[in-house]
């Protein structure tokens, strides 16, 4: 089958146009996507220096924001577990960190972050999940330059699990 001059010219005519109308319309996908990272990235920044200044409620609630746009970012959820628990809501800071590590499993392997984990899961009184954490941060050996006595820090919160559940042993008698 051969094709005529002005088929081809058709043909060639049709791919320049539908090259271009999926650049335009790339192009401009591209920079409603920019806006939104934008807008993002300049509410989570602003909730950081909220959280650094003291204002702990303000920095709730620009990750908030943060996370209605954005629900499955690890850091968002990490900084939003940390705020609120300073702020005093530990249960509710219990799950923004347990989210954090359903995003990213692999924080399991970051002492820092399971030593926070540890620390928010004893005060919100959910005491087996912090056994295990505060187990696994006592059997990895870890330690931090900025944190010498991590593995004493470590024993000491999981004699308090382990006295926690003994009243509650005591009180369900």
């Amino acid at each position: 089958m051969t094709f005529t001059e002005l088929v081809r010219k058709y043909i060639l005519s049709c791919t320049v146009a539908l090259i271009l109308i999926g650049l335009i319309v790339a192009s401009v996908l591209a920079n409603k996507q920019d806006e939104k990272f934008m807008i993002n990235e300049s509410l989570y920044n602003n909730a950081v220096q909220l959280q650094s200044n003291g204002d702990l409620e303000g920095a709730e609630v620009a990750l908030s924001q943060v996370l209605k746009n954005q629900p499955n970012s690890e850091m968002a959820n990490y900084v939003a577990g940390l705020t609120i628990a300073q702020n005093g809501d530990l249960k509710k800071a219990a799950i923004y960190m347990q989210k954090v590590l359903d995003i990213n499993p692999y924080k399991v392997e970051d002492p820092r972050f399971m030593i926070q984990l540890g620390e928010i899961f004893v005060g919100a009184e959910k005491y087996e999940e912090a056994k295990v954490v505060l187990l696994r941060c006592q059997e990895s050996q870890w330690t931090l330059d900025d944190f010498p006595n991590y593995q004493e820090h470590v024993a000491s919160l999981l004699a308090q699990v382990k006295n926690s559940q003994l009243k509650e042993g005591t009180n369900n008698e």
